[in-house]
């Protein structure tokens, strides 16, 4: 009798599950209904694949974005199993090629759009569908035989929520599911969901008798790093060349703007980096991305419109250059780097500019108030994290209701603790001159009258007079930069809107003022200077970055890249790095060693084993 580790090693070539995986796996194939919150990287696909070839029909999975299921589709096909898509990507004579392949019972897994699955005339065809004949060809003697269709797997389910990051409003009618096929088994899927918005979840999509499999959140393999910022882009060369030189990355932006322009200036200094937002054509997005998946060491610019279901394994780093909108989207986007568990990095520069033009952002948006008071309340959070002097892994958990033990060693807190300072006097000098000064004007303007500073827009509105003037000398701009970020950061001053993002007094700020509650800030690092090449190399001569070095190392990348483009496919759908990584280590010498390797399953073992191996010999 097949069994879900036989299956684990024999089609996907691994020999042990991770996490709750197992549970899981067990929980659908017997007919339970799940929902599962994993962190990206952690294997949740394998949640439903696995079931989807124990139990006896067709695996009906909804999935958002036309990307993420081209990529799947190529994955699974690669390892031998019947999958198709069908969404709008499809001309006509492949739509009803890979409809009459569901008619014939031809296909383990289908993926579906949100939309194309609530199209009545396709729920009527999943109605009309008759048990698969094919029982023995890739399913078990035993296998559970409850119709045509085998199981619903509702991925990135985090959609259905109306305060979550990603709301898709075709995700609210997938309560149709429970309605329309009761006894099929149903596994809703997510890497990002605080407390609010699983409830939601549950609640949208009927699962209130679900059983829950909740794993870790913490991501072992991210360095994350936040650091004020102080001219960006000099900020982003430095990083990419002292740690990324030659990697696949994604650099965040908050604009379709600042996406282009930033975009255009790493090619001229050098780099492989490609543009994605909405604004641009379908076409060219398209075409950018199909560079991303399927070349090495290409960096993609883009706003958030980007990045939902990627599954390229290999990215190195995630880089933002403006603030996030809350503490999942940052979760989420952070979590595209280092899907194979290999070192990544989650680098970030912020300023007070930030904060204000989010802020300015919520408020001024059309959402209803109190949408708009759940997204302050995200973005303040955000923000906490971003000023904490806590490990940052720890802080990361502990919004998701995770406990960590701290001192990661993988972060920039825990590497690099970071001095605190009574900054109370300095506190109470920057909330008066916002007072003093009308409570209407930029940072700019206020350090200038802090510092004494003498120009037209003091003269103008006679600053000069005020008892706030020039009573900061002692500090320089920088830090009283740092003082005011920090000091919106902390809830103690907000942007006005109708004053064009001129800070204003919280309540919060009236102790302080009193000299009844003290403020404590992190004193800012002295920008990092670059690293040089040989500092880098010295640095990291054990672990992941060794090999990029290693001649045999690059051949095997050769070989997986000669073999991708022969198949159309991303190299990762071959072997994830991880696999090559130690197929370099372990250096089989026959076809029965190579098997043994994480990753590499009988198909992946029949159709690339000699290939390697004889990269290998040659090496």
């Amino acid at each position: 009798m097949t069994t879900p580790l036989t299956i684990l090693r024999d089609v996907f070539g691994y020999t042990s599950f991770r996490g709750a995986q197992q549970s899981i796996v067990e929980h659908v194939t017997n007919g339970g209904d799940a929902l599962v919150l994993m962190p990206t990287g952690g294997g949740k696909s394998l949640c439903y694949q696995l079931p989807a070839l124990l139990r006896e029909g067709v695996a009906i999975v909804v999935s958002p974005l036309i990307a993420l299921m081209q990529d799947q589709v190529d994955a699974l096909q690669q390892l031998g199993v019947k999958a198709a898509f069908l969404n709008s990507s499809l001309g006509a004579d492949q739509a009803r090629s890979v409809t009459s392949q569901l008619q014939n019972g031809e296909l383990d897994i289908l993926y579906v759009a949100p939309e194309r699955l609530l199209m009545p005339s396709f729920l009527s065809l999943l109605e009309r569908l008759t048990p698969s004949p094919l029982v023995g060809e890739g399913r078990s003697e035993g296998a559970l035989i409850q119709g045509a269709i085998a199981l619903f797997a509702i991925d990135e389910a985090h959609c259905v929520s109306q305060w979550g990051h990603d709301f898709r409003p075709e995700y609210r009618g997938l309560t149709v599911l429970h309605e329309r096929f009761p006894k099929v088994p149903r596994i809703a899927l997510t890497a990002t969901a605080d407390a609010p918005t699983r409830a939601e979840i549950i609640e949208r999509l009927q699962l209130e008798s679900a059983q829950q499999f909740v794993s870790s959140f913490d991501r072992p393999n991210i360095k994350y790093r936040i650091a004020h910022k102080d001219n960006a882009r000099k900020q982003l060369e430095a990083f990419l060349s002292a740690e990324h030189p030659d990697d696949a990355g994604i650099v965040y932006c908050l604009s379709r703007k600042r996406v282009d322009e930033t975009a255009e200036w790493l090619k001229t200094r050098g780099w492989d980096a490609l543009p994605y937002h909405a604004g641009m054509s379908t076409a060219l997005r398209n075409a950018n991305q199909h560079r991303f998946l399927r070349e090495e060491g290409v960096i993609m610019v883009a706003t958030v419109a980007f990045g939902m279901g990627i599954d390229k394994p290999n990215v190195r780093f995630v880089a933002h250059l403006d603030l996030p909108k809350s503490m999942e989207g940052y979760y989420q986007e952070t979590g595209r780097a280092g899907r194979d568990g290999l070192p990544a990095n989650a680098w970030m520069v912020y300023g007070l500019g930030d904060v204000v033009s989010m802020r300015q952002m919520l408020d001024s948006g059309d959402a209803p108030e109190e949408r708009k008071r759940v997204e302050r309340q995200k973005l303040d959070a955000l923000l906490g994290f971003c000023e904490s002097t806590a490990c940052r892994h720890q802080t990361l958990l502990r919004y998701f209701g995770e406990a960590h033990p701290g001192d990661c060693e993988q972060c920039d807190n825990c590497l690099q603790p970071v001095d605190t300072w009574n900054a109370t006097q300095a506190a109470q000098m920057a909330l008066s001159c916002v007072y003093r000064s009308g409570q209407r004007f930029g940072v700019v303007h206020l350090i200038d009258v802090l510092l004494g500073k003498s120009n037209a827009k003091i003269q103008q509105f006679n600053h000069q007079t005020l008892s706030t003037y020039g009573i900061g000398k002692d500090l320089s701009q920088a830090q009283w930069s740092s003082i005011y970020r920090q000091l919106v950061a902390g809830g103690f001053l907000e942007s006005d809107i109708e004053a064009y993002g001129g800070l204003k007094l919280t309540d919060t700020a009236k102790p302080v003022l009193k000299g009844t509650q003290e403020v404590w800030l992190r004193r800012d690092a002295e920008p990092a200077s670059k690293t040089s090449k040989a500092e880098r190399a010295s640095r990291t001569k054990e672990g992941y970055e060794a090999v990029t070095d290693d001649p045999l190392w690059q051949a095997l990348k050769d070989k997986r890249m000669e073999l991708a483009k022969e198949q159309g496919v991303p190299p990762y759908v071959i072997f994830h790095d991880s696999t090559l990584l130690e197929i370099l280590n372990q250096k089989p010498q026959t076809l029965d060693e190579m098997g043994r390797i994480s990753g590499v399953g009988q198909a992946k073992l029949l159709n690339y084993g000699d290939a390697f191996l004889q990269v290998l010999e040659e090496g």
